[in-house]
Order: C-alpha cells, then structure tokens, then sequence
C-alpha cells in the first residue's frame, strides 16, 4: 500500500482509539495465548467509527492498496477494509467491480479471523453475491468443508442474505452440516441463523427443528429458539417435542 494512504488511513482511526476499549477488545476477541482470536491487535475503535472512516476513504484506495489493507495486522484496519469493500460492492459504477471484491475476499479469507469480521461481511458481499449473481452455491459448501473456523462461519452466515429474502433451503443445508460442530462460536451462528428463519418463518424453522433438535448442540438449539413462546421453548429444551 502507499505508505502515506495507509497512514492516512490508520491516523483517522488513531484518532478514535481508546485504551480501555483496546483493552476491553483484546479479552472480548479472545486474543490471548490460546485464545480463538490468538495473536490479534487492536486499536481501541468503535465499529461506528471505523465505518466513518471506511465511507470517507474508500473511493481513494486502489484494488492492491485495499487488500493490503486488509492483511493489516490491527484489526480495526482490517475491518475498515471490509466496509470499504462492501461500499465499493454497493455501489453502482464502481472503479472496483464487484467481481474484483469476491475475488479479493476469497483470496484473503485468512485475514477475515474473528467473528465479528465475517458477520459484517459474510453475507454483505459472498452471501449477496451468489444470491444475486447466481454464482455457485457450491462454493459455499467448499468453505464448510475447510475445516477452518472462519471459513465455516463465513459459509454459514453468508445465507443470511439469502433468509432476509425468504430463502431457507440454502441456509437449513449449511445448518444441518454444522449441528454437531464442536467449536462454540460455530454453534451461536448455527443458531443465529435458525432463529432468523424462525422469526420470519416459524413454521420452517420448526419443521426443520423436530427433524434435527435432538441431534444439535445445547448451544445451537437456545439460540434457535430464543424468540419462541416459554411453554415452546422449554418443550424443546426438555426433549418432549
């Protein structure tokens, strides 16, 4: 990257930072030794914050200074990248095709490694991409399989812009592959997504919930079942649907 742009870029977040939110972050992601977000840096911005900078700085980065804003080692600069890319993914007449952003997210998915930056990209760039292009739904399969933690969070999540547009076949597909994940963080999403098949479809949710409850994690299943009635909620907890 230009030196001087992504100085630019760091310094108007720099501006923003704040120690006890870096502080805060670097135990919320779980960047310690161990830890699923292991070897992390942060800066201390707010999400709010980054996208401000994103939307101000986007349209004066090239396609190379981009992707080398995303391998950035601070996870803020990596995130700004991603709103970035999802603006120029947006937006119509583009200097950067959104063919060229699929390509850059695919390529650089080793840099998209903690919850929070696939949950704001997933389903914004790959999820709508494939919906919208009729891309591939296989590639999304292909990401299930990595067997690496985000990529499985970016397949499964990606489907959410497919259930925002009432289609569920992909998304209960990708949730069936993941009932018995042993990570915890692909449970919540496996959850994440069933409950937002429920709260515009309950009916298809349920269908598929007393196909497959009593072979999904306690995790995967309280998440699913967050927005149901008590008396609902408690049957499926204690095995009596």
């Amino acid at each position: 990257m230009n030196r001087n742009k992504e100085s630019e870029v760091y310094q108007e977040l720099s501006n923003y930072s704040n120690e006890i939110k870096k502080e805060k972050a670097y135990l919320f992601f779980k960047a310690f030794d161990g830890g699923y977000g292991e070897g992390d840096e942060f800066m201390g911005v707010s999400v709010p914050n980054i996208k401000k900078v994103a939307k101000a700085n986007y349209l004066s980065i090239h396609y190379h200074e981009l992707e080398l804003l995303l391998k950035n080692e601070l996870h803020e600069m990596r995130m700004c990248a991603l709103f970035m890319m999802i603006h120029h993914f947006e937006k119509k007449n583009s200097p950067i095709s959104q063919e060229k952003i699929i390509e850059l997210y695919l390529t650089n998915l080793h840099y998209v490694n903690n919850w929070d930056l696939v949950d704001c990209s997933a389903y914004k760039l790959l999820g709508r991409y494939i919906y919208e292009e009729k891309a591939e739904e296989s590639l999304l399969f292909e990401l299930s399989e990595s067997s690496y933690l985000w990529k499985e969070r970016v397949s499964v999540v990606a489907t959410y812009y497919f259930i925002k547009r009432d289609s569920f076949t992909l998304a209960f597909r990708l949730c069936e592959h993941f009932l018995e994940h042993k990570h915890d963080l692909m449970n919540k999403a496996t959850g994440w997504m069933l409950k937002e098949i429920g709260k515009r479809d309950q009916s298809a949710e349920e269908m598929f919930l007393r196909a497959n409850y009593k072979h999904m994690t306690r995790t995967t299943l309280r998440y699913a079942i967050e927005k149901f009635e008590e008396p609902l909620r408690q049957s499926y907890l204690k095995s009596e649907i």
